[in-house]
């Protein structure tokens, strides 16, 4: 029997192309981008301190787009090219169409939806450790930062746990969609630099309420539901295990959310808002290296670890333990991903399902992808404790390198360029910072053109002013 005429192949759609994957993929991939942009850009401008909305934005915008071009330029062929070393791709351009528009390494579409699919996740891992360092980092300095992490960090970890040629996928480690790749480094490095930058003015860190919750929880909702995407294009496929895979990480963040509620409620009196997008955030990144490999009901037990443990990290924890109380970290990105994702490597490694494992990885050997309470199951408990130890050991690698690299970054961009804004800056914030505030309404009009700061804008026709002092100054 024939084939309708819009499935016949013909040079835009070889025969090697399923349409509805690459569909998928595509959606996949613009569902991840619009976590960041606009929602973590939302999210982070909402949840500062007014005086602070612009620059964190701005950081999250930045530093999507700088890894954009970083990804086309060197980045995915470091990631998922030919092999260098056992940890790292060679760098190469992926611009040429001859290679785009090839099939990629995994999957039935072209390598230039795998390139788009992996750079909104490689963009999201940099905003996540921006938020980290809100509130003091000097832009120029995260200018230098942005580039530099992700050549020297994030490639050697997406490398090693997610190509094919690198060491730590080779042992079988499970990383589903990015719990060690993207949450625990993002985690570390993000706690690791906040370090190195030092902390916000003292009186932005006993007070630094959000200036508009309400929009922030537009921001936590695409966040939240971005993740469909997230998970649900990690296997390459519209199949049954990316369907899984949405639903789990729906259950599990939904279980995760109401822990965090409940706790919250119980032992301070009062539901918060700011509580429940926490909780929100560490059942999306537990349930993430986990989402189409685990049963529902693992889904909804990892979401009562992600909204108890971190919650308790954070409210206890934190205030007891002398590092944690020296680091600034305004978003808790240590408690929300570093913990998290975790939590989330190391359940993955207990609840794996053998037949899920084969269904997402489609390998001859298949089965050395085996849970810990399944081997414990199925009389095979040394390949169960086998899988545990991969697991344990990405997590170590993971913790080191983005100890490591991101230490070693902070001290050179700290050679060329104050890693912190200075005093003035830190306490006029936006204004002296971009030349620019938020929420300025008519009446602010000439206020906000008369800035002294940078460069302003007229905000009826947006002419370009330039000044170096306030005389210098005239209406547009």
């Amino acid at each position: 029997m024939a084939l309708p005429s819009n499935l016949l192949p013909d040079e835009a759609s070889p025969e090697w192309m399923n349409k509805g994957d690459n569909a998928w993929q595509l959606t996949a991939a613009t569902l991840v981008g619009l976590q960041s942009i606009p929602g973590l850009v939302i999210l982070y401008g909402s949840m500062v301190k007014k005086k602070w909305a612009i620059n964190s934005a701005f950081m999250a915008l930045y530093a999507f787009a700088m890894v954009l071009v970083c990804w086309v330029a060197w980045g995915f062929r470091m990631s998922f090219g030919d092999k260098l070393v056992f940890f790292l791709g060679k760098p190469a351009v992926a611009l040429d169409e001859k290679f785009l528009l090839g099939r990629a390494f995994l999957g039935y579409f072209p390598t230039a939806t795998m390139v788009f699919f992996q750079s909104v996740f490689a963009a999201i891992t940099l905003v996540l450790i921006a938020g980290a360092l809100l509130g003091r980092m000097n832009f120029r300095a995260w200018i230098l930062f942005v580039p530099l992490w992700f050549t020297l960090s994030y490639t050697i970890a997406a490398f090693s746990i997610w190509s094919p040629e690198g060491w730590l996928a080779k042992l079988g480690v499970i990383d589903f969609a990015g719990g060690f790749v993207i949450h625990l480094s993002s985690g570390v490095a993000g706690f690791t630099a906040a370090f190195w930058v030092g902390p916000r003015a003292e009186k932005d860190r006993h007070n630094f309420p959000p200036n508009n919750i309400i929009l922030m929880l537009a921001g936590a909702g695409l966040l939240w539901m971005g993740w469909s995407g997230f998970n649900g294009g990690a296997p390459f496929a519209a199949s049954t295990i990316s369907a899984l895979a949405v639903l789990n990480t729906h259950i599990c963040t939904a279980t995760s959310l109401l822990t965090w509620l409940l706790l919250d409620n119980f032992f301070f009196g009062k539901p918060s808002v700011l509580g429940a997008i926490q909780g929100m955030i560490t059942g999306l990144v537990c349930i993430t290296p986990a989402a189409g490999v685990v049963q529902c009901w693992a889904a909804i037990i990892m979401g009562i670890i992600s909204g108890s443990v971190p919650w308790y990290t954070m409210m206890v924890l934190h205030n007891k333990v002398k590092l944690l109380k020296l680091v600034d970290d305004p978003m808790a990105i240590f408690h929300t991903h570093a913990i998290a994702g975790a939590l989330g490597g190391i359940l993955t490694g207990f609840f794996a399902v053998p037949k899920l494992c084969r269904l997402f990885y489609m390998v001859s050997d298949w089965e050395k992808y085996l849970g810990l309470a399944y081997g414990l199951e199925y009389g095979r408990t040394s390949a169960g404790f086998k899988q545990m130890g991969i697991q344990l050991a990405a997590m170590l690698f993971v913790i080191i390198l983005n100890i490591v690299m991101t230490s070693i970054i902070c001290w050179l961009i700290g050679l060329i360029v104050p890693l912190r804004l200075s005093d003035e800056e830190l306490e006029l914030g936006d204004d002296a910072v971009h030349g620019e505030q938020a929420f300025a309404l008519c009446h602010d009009r000439e206020k906000f053109v008369t800035s002294k700061h940078n460069k302003v804008y007229d905000t009826d026709d947006f002419s370009y002013v330039a000044s170096k002092s306030i005389g210098d100054i005239q209406m547009v």
